[in-house]
């Protein structure tokens, strides 16, 4: 029999979820805020050398795995996409927008998964790679997550998009 999820846990994965895709308080979560974009809106840029909506999904898919490598000790370069960080996206490419959106959704899903196997002592050791705790660096997914999805509601506000 598995042994029962911390508390800390529990809340780690609500806090993940909240900011990512399920019903919280302040508003639109990430995958709300991305809720009936099409390729041209995700593709507009809010201003010259500034990411689109398209080149932030990508950004935030990167960030979830290069937590989850922390957690889980993967290789370097097992991230789907040549590169890292910021990967560019030029032109409203319909199924380019639909697989940067599934690859998001997959990072979440591995991520969130990673997450749910810790234990109560996992959290205060540092990660695989870095010197933070596990805690802290699921914690920064959350804030990134909440950060971006604000800053595409901006976007889309600025753009005219609903």
């Amino acid at each position: 029999m598995a042994p029962e999820r911390s508390r800390e846990v529990d809340t780690l994965l609500l806090a993940l979820d909240q900011a990512y895709d399920r019903k919280s308080w302040h508003g639109a979560n990430l995958r709300g805020a991305l809720r009936g974009l099409g390729a041209e809106a995700a593709s507009l840029r809010p201003g010259p050398g500034r990411p689109s909506i398209q080149e932030l999904v990508v950004h935030l898919a990167y960030w979830k795995y290069a937590v989850l490598r922390q957690l889980v000790d993967l290789p370097r370069g097992a991230f789907p996409l040549k590169g890292s960080n910021w990967f560019p996206r030029e032109g409203a490419d319909a199924a380019c927008w639909k697989a940067d959106l599934a690859l998001l959704d997959r990072m979440h899903r591995n991520l969130r998964a990673a997450v749910a196997v810790l234990g109560p002592a996992d959290l205060d050791r540092p990660s695989a790679k870095a010197q933070h705790r596990i805690r802290d660096l699921v914690l920064g997914a959350v804030a990134h997550d909440l950060h971006h999805g604000g800053q595409i509601q901006l976007i889309k506000r600025l753009a005219g998009t609903r």
